[in-house]
Formats: C-alpha cells, sequence, structure tokens
C-alpha cells in the first residue's frame, strides 16, 4: 500500500532523480527522470509533483494509487 507522505518526501529529497515516480510504479517516467537529472527539469517537476499531492486528498490518492473502493 502506498502513503502519500511517503511520497511527499521522496518528491522533495530525492526528486530529481524521478524516485517518487518509481515509488508509484510509474516506472517511464522514473527513467525520463533519470535521463534528464542533470537539467534542472526534473527538479522543477518534482516540487510541481510534492505541491499537487500536498493538495490531494488523502481519498483521493488511495482511489487512483492504492486501488481502494
Amino acid at each position: 500500500m502506498k502513503d502519500k507522505f511517503i511520497f511527499i518526501l521522496l518528491a522533495f529529497f530525492l526528486g530529481s532523480f524521478g524516485v517518487h515516480r518509481f515509488y508509484l510504479g510509474q516506472n517511464k517516467r522514473g527513467i525520463i527522470y533519470l535521463l534528464f537529472c542533470w537539467t534542472l527539469i526534473p527538479t522543477l517537476i518534482s516540487f510541481f509533483d510534492m505541491i499537487v499531492f500536498l493538495l490531494m486528498s488523502n481519498e483521493k490518492f488511495n482511489l487512483k494509487y492504492n486501488n481502494k473502493f
């Protein structure tokens, strides 16, 4: 079961390398982050991801990523 708080921490500390996307099982996106980690683009996108997931409700996160109905 994936945890929203862990995703936010991964996005903040290791977002430049796409670790937060690997955590959600989005391996293609994680690889793209890794390929471009030498630029600032993944860092900016991971910061945006962190903000979006901070504002997302726990229920919506669970429905989307934990397949809870």
